[in-house]
């Protein structure tokens, strides 16, 4: 997931992104709700891209790729080490073709180091990273945050990484190799958990969906469910004491300062809840915004991609698929004024661009038709 993200979000930004599939396919291809070789899931991570099939494994494989290479600004690739240097295509021989390259490697682990060629998916990385520790309530067993963060995380240090050596280039003229890995973006995420530690030697828990350096700052129980409250400062905490109708709580010896107010954090939230239990969410919601204390409803997802702001900021688009016929999608969160993104082209099908891709690094009709021959190319 991690390398067709970057690739993808470099696509929405206006790069022309070739995707290089094997024979089968991208694995994602085949996820739950597929259409034969198309699923929505690929469609999700690799829009606006052209897409071809190559065999690496094959001599002639190779040497398309290559080519491609040679003449290409980046390149990003997601393999566990030492793969693409069994192929001859890692960094080292792609950049002597293509000293402007700019090579982008992405794996579980990094590309040095002890643990670096085991293998590594986003579960695996959440554990060793840190973030299962600290995910879910005290007491409760390991869980995962309920997203991809180092999947997700890893392909966005790639595209930071590849946007400061294209500007290096720029300067410069040479390309360089970026690596990053999914541990190492769940370690660089983890701020405020490594922070905790480091500066107080003790060992960071899961502490629900409470905040472990500012308080109040958590869900709260209303008479209907849950909202969420951040009066992270002594400002907001003063004035979220005189909604709740206790303001003698901000001169509370225990609450007086933020570092108290961590300190005595479970105390604070059952004071909170016990005002909050009884009255429905909105009135709480309608209260709080008054006052100007962030706050906010625990959304699901249909709920969440049809606030007035999800539509209004366009967090969802639709584009017609061939197969999947109108597949609806995640909008882009970059807004740009003058080179905005744009992310309303689908994935490409299986090969479907194969042709087109190779016709244009220069290859004739028939040297095309011997690749696929060879099974070099589909």
């Amino acid at each position: 997931m991690a390398g067709p993200y970057c690739a993808m979000l470099l696509a929405d930004m206006g790069a022309r992104v070739i995707k290089v599939e094997p024979p089968a396919g991208d694995s994602t291809r085949a996820m739950a709700g597929a259409r034969g070789t198309d699923s929505a899931a690929f469609n999700a991570v690799n829009r606006g891209k052209l897409g071809i099939v190559l065999d690496l494994t094959k001599d002639k494989g190779r040497d398309v790729f290559m080519q491609l290479a040679r003449s290409a600004d980046i390149l990003v690739e997601n393999y566990r080490p030492g793969v693409m240097a069994r192929l001859g295509l890692d960094y080292p021989a792609v950049s002597a073709a293509n000293p402007r390259l700019i090579y982008a490697s992405i794996s579980g682990h990094g590309q040095t180091g002890p643990w670096a060629d085991k293998g590594g998916f986003d579960l695996i990385a959440q554990g060793l990273s840190g973030i299962m520790s600290v995910t879910g309530s005290p007491g409760g067993s390991p869980v995962k945050a309920g997203v991809p963060l180092t999947d997700l995380g890893a392909g966005l240090f790639a595209t930071i990484g590849i946007l400061g050596a294209l500007h290096h280039r720029s300067q410069s003229g040479r390309g360089q190799h970026v690596d990053t890995s999914l541990v190492d973006a769940g370690l660089a995420m983890s701020v405020w958990e490594v922070t905790d530690y480091v500066t107080t030697g003790k060992v960071p828990g899961p502490i629900g969906s409470a905040h472990r350096l500012t308080a109040p700052y958590q869900a709260v129980a209303c008479a209907d469910g849950y909202i969420t409250v951040g009066a992270a400062n002594d400002r907001n905490f003063a004035k979220l004491t005189t909604v709740l109708g206790h303001p003698e709580w901000a001169n509370d010896p225990r609450f007086v300062t933020n570092h108290l107010r961590v300190q005595h954090r479970s105390e604070l939230a059952t004071l909170i809840e016990a005002v909050t239990a009884p009255v429905p969410r909105a009135e709480w919601l309608e209260r709080l915004d008054a006052a100007g204390i962030p706050c906010g409803p625990i959304l699901n997802y249909e709920e969440a991609l049809a606030t007035p702001q999800a539509v209004a900021r366009e967090m969802t688009q639709e584009v017609d698929h061939p197969i999947l016929g109108r597949v609806r999608t995640i909008g882009t969160p970059i807004k740009m004024s003058a080179t905005p993104l744009d992310p309303s082209r689908r994935a490409p099908m299986l090969g479907e661009h194969t042709d087109h891709v190779l016709l244009n690094a220069g290859y004739s009709e028939d040297e095309i038709e011997q690749l696929r021959y060879a099974g070099a190319a589909r």
